[in-house]
């Protein structure tokens, strides 16, 4: 099977790309260019390596949360390629696939990503290594600080774009945890791939019509027309 993961949920373009038999990793830091440069990246990607659109069999895409427009925009050619290609799709939290980039580091039984929502929050949930992927034990949630490291158990590995923001305190706070570098706190197109295998194996596939971002914030915070 051959498979095509997007994220536009952060400010990095990620782009993972299976074509059966080897996987793809792009990641652009793009700012908010995304809605300009997305379909076009993905062209000459594909272009690259000698493939093209219709010889995929199945999309995977970032739900967020992350930036309330950069969700949309992978989303909505998520499901503008799924509908003319007529393809299935899997919906993928951003939250997992920025967990499952810490899968292979060593001693990382509870995995936290925490990412920033602005206003003192941060979006995050907690999983745990179980065999060769990570399994959710913790809704996603839209927490402060002191909240999180009330749920955060020893010895989790912690990731994300807010890690810089409460590297202090979180070393303060709560007992040997792992901090990883910048290089794992942004999705990977290898992460949306891996994960978008597994959902296909289960036939794990979200209805177009269905297909919509992860929101965390209440709907009296989000932007309205």
């Amino acid at each position: 099977m051959k498979i095509i993961g997007i994220d536009t949920s952060t400010k990095f373009l990620c782009i993972g790309v299976f074509d059966g038999t080897k996987i793809y990793d792009y990641r652009l830091n793009l700012g908010k260019n995304h809605g300009s440069l997305l379909f076009k990246s993905l062209k000459q990607i594909l272009r690259s390596i000698n493939l093209k659109l219709k010889y995929f069999d199945y999309l995977a895409v970032g739900l967020g949360p992350g930036s309330f427009t950069g969700v949309r925009i992978a989303i909505s050619v998520a499901k503008g390629l799924a509908i003319t290609l007529k393809k299935k799709i899997v919906g993928i939290s951003t939250l997992d696939i920025i967990a499952y980039n810490a899968l292979n580091i060593e001693g990382a039984s509870f995995i936290c990503p925490i990412l920033d929502a602005k206003r003192n929050l941060i979006y995050t949930s907690l999983y745990q290594k179980k065999d060769c992927s990570i399994r959710r034990i913790k809704p996603y949630l839209l927490f402060d600080i002191e909240s999180l490291i009330k749920m955060i158990p020893k010895g989790t590995v912690i990731l994300g774009d807010a890690v810089d923001i409460y590297r202090d305190k979180l070393i303060l706070k709560i007992k040997d945890i792992k901090i990883l570098e910048d290089d794992f706190s942004y999705p990977r197109g290898t992460s949306i791939i891996k994960l978008s295998q597994e959902l296909i194996k289960e036939k794990k596939f979200t209805d177009v019509d269905k297909l919509k971002p992860l929101y965390l914030y209440p709907k009296e915070c989000q932007i309205k027309r």
